[in-house]
């Protein structure tokens, strides 16, 4: 585990709210999350979002990353911001570091959201092989495929102004960040800790995610005890973008049960 970086971070919301940390996917930032800031914190809850390091405004230490270190940089931002413990919210790569963090820190965790997400997304050459694409060519050369990952194409084509802004977003996103945590999922496999994992867990899926299809998340819901499984229709990959109102409402229900 490597030294905690300061990562870049948003805190809206009451004070005194409980705190929901929200954390993103491979190739975004913390702005992937504006759907859900507004209506929780209208609810009463503090929300904080951030950028994964080597993302965003977030410092770039050289990789490779593991999920430990991503873990680390959270944890880390929970003590800088004075939170004993939190909800947390993770979509793909922020999903894989919050079961990390359920399995290595729960008194860190109040509640788990794994949206869109897997405990173990082999096989482990396609990551290599993104990694060194990234490195060589840069992430605007993996932006467009990114996109259609994301998002399903009838919605690519009915809101050409969301998708380029998500194209944009990728290719934004520093070389080796996005390279360096491509190798952190690359050496993942979290299923046999899954059960270790004690926090109330909702799990969401998109129906049409082809990154991380329903399957992985039926193993994650199997895997930890008292899981809840939901579907979404009419979502890819950022099925919080795509389908917000869906995720929003999915995801403060949890909290209100949660809380």
């Amino acid at each position: 585990m490597s030294e905690p970086v300061k990562v870049h971070s948003i805190a809206e919301g009451p004070v005194d709210g409980p705190v929901v940390v929200f954390s993103g996917s491979l190739g975004s930032d913390h702005r992937m999350w504006e759907p859900q800031m507004k209506p929780l914190v209208e609810q009463g809850f503090r929300v904080i979002r951030y950028d994964t390091r080597g993302h965003g405004a977030s410092p770039v230490p050289p990789g490779p990353y593991a999920l430990e270190d991503l873990g680390g940089d959270l944890l880390a931002l929970l003590d800088e911001q004075g939170v004993g413990s939190a909800h947390f919210v993770g979509l793909s790569l922020g999903g894989m570091t919050g079961m990390w963090l359920g399995v290595n820190a729960p008194d860190r965790i109040e509640s788990l959201t794994l949206c869109c997400t897997s405990a173990k997304l082999g096989p482990p050459e396609r990551w290599a092989d993104r990694a060194r694409a990234v490195r060589e060519n840069g992430t605007g050369s993996v932006a467009e495929a990114g996109v259609g990952r994301w998002v399903t194409a009838g919605y690519a084509a009915a809101r050409p102004d969301q998708a380029r802004f998500l194209r944009e977003m990728i290719a934004s996103v520093p070389a080796e960040g996005y390279a360096a945590s491509c190798q952190a999922i690359e050496r993942m496999d979290l299923v046999g800790d899954l059960p270790k994992i004690a926090a109330r867990t909702l799990v969401i899926a998109g129906a049409e995610d082809p990154a991380t299809p329903v399957e992985h998340a039926e193993v994650i819901a199997g895997g930890i005890p008292d899981a809840r499984l939901e579907v979404v229709e009419g979502a890819a990959h950022l099925g919080n973008f795509e389908q917000p109102e869906r995720f929003t409402a999915l995801i403060l229900e949890h909290l209100e049960v949660a809380r």
